[in-house]
């Protein structure tokens, strides 16, 4: 699956979307990927994550013995992922702000993990993920993701595949570009942050 495959699966159910948004990290642009009504679709979902397992695959050497995922977008891609790999999946959750292994999940000293995200802009989730995960002694071997938004720029702390990637330039709201003042902004993430 390459990157116009990726994109297509997006854009033929409404998730590539066009107008003046503000993401979770609070920053706004004018692209917004809507990976939640991909993921409303099993056969779109299932395409996506057996090419992430098998680019997961071919890119880390060695044996995946977990998936996990920071909740909630990323919870179906790293499920199926997993599954696509034939490991567990588990996710991590915030406790406190940050975020930690719940329910009953745990990782044991030198666990080989892939951390699998739905979409990278910052990396910030993606790097609070590992770092959760790193503090409890498992080894990541690196962060599988469907489209890397930073164009190759976000760091993660760890070696990074995606399926597709895409340069969306992003703007804080004090800087935006003219033709973001003249569209009301729309929040569609999930974090709640203020604009």
């Amino acid at each position: 699956m390459n990157r116009d495959d990726v994109l297509a699966e997006f854009a033929a159910c409404g998730a590539l979307l066009r107008g003046h948004f503000v993401l979770s990290s609070g920053l706004h642009s004018d692209t917004y990927l809507n990976k939640s009504l991909v993921s409303m679709h099993p056969d779109r979902t299932e395409r996506l994550c057996r090419a992430l397992a098998a680019k997961a695959k071919k890119a880390f050497a060695g044996d995946i013995r977990f998936v996990v995922s920071p909740a909630m977008g990323a919870i179906i891609y790293g499920y199926e992922t997993a599954r696509h790999l034939g490991v567990p999946f588990m996710f991590v959750e915030r406790v406190d702000g940050a975020f930690a292994l719940r329910r009953g999940f745990t990782l044991n000293e030198g666990d080989r993990v892939l951390i699998v995200e739905d979409i990278v802009s910052t990396g910030l989730s993606s790097r609070e993920c590992i770092d959760a995960v790193r503090a409890l002694g498992a080894e990541v071997v690196g962060l599988a993701c469907l489209i890397d938004r930073s164009g190759g720029k976000a760091e993660v702390g760890a070696p990074m595949v995606a399926l597709a990637e895409m340069s969306v330039e992003a703007w804080p709201a004090d800087a935006l570009p003219e033709h973001l003042k003249r569209l009301p902004p729309v929040k569609p993430g999930s974090r709640g942050v203020s604009q």
